[in-house]
């Protein structure tokens, strides 16, 4: 598992948080935070075909966030720790 800081418009920011790599995420995500190291800070730069698409997520002038169809996605994420990944598994 990973706990990565994530810091984006609409969403809590620095707040740790874990996942599994390929589970739920989009493409671009999973790639990204795949090649980062343990301890490292970077920006991390998804196209739309490697995040949602033509797909819009959200609600436009709704609550909460909205991401419209075609979007580029820009993360500022830090890898905090890595937990029983091993690169053969996925």
């Amino acid at each position: 598992s990973y706990n990565p800081t994530i810091s984006i418009d609409g969403a809590p920011q620095d707040q740790p948080f874990s996942f599994q790599p390929g589970v739920g995420l989009i493409e671009g995500w999973t790639e990204g935070v795949l090649k980062m190291n343990e301890g490292e800070r970077s920006w991390l730069s998804v196209p739309s075909a490697k995040g949602y698409g033509e797909r819009a997520m959200g609600s436009p002038g709704g609550a909460g966030f909205y991401i419209p169809a075609n979007s580029d996605l820009l993360f500022d994420i830090e890898i905090l720790g890595k937990e029983g990944y091993d690169k053969q598994d996925l």
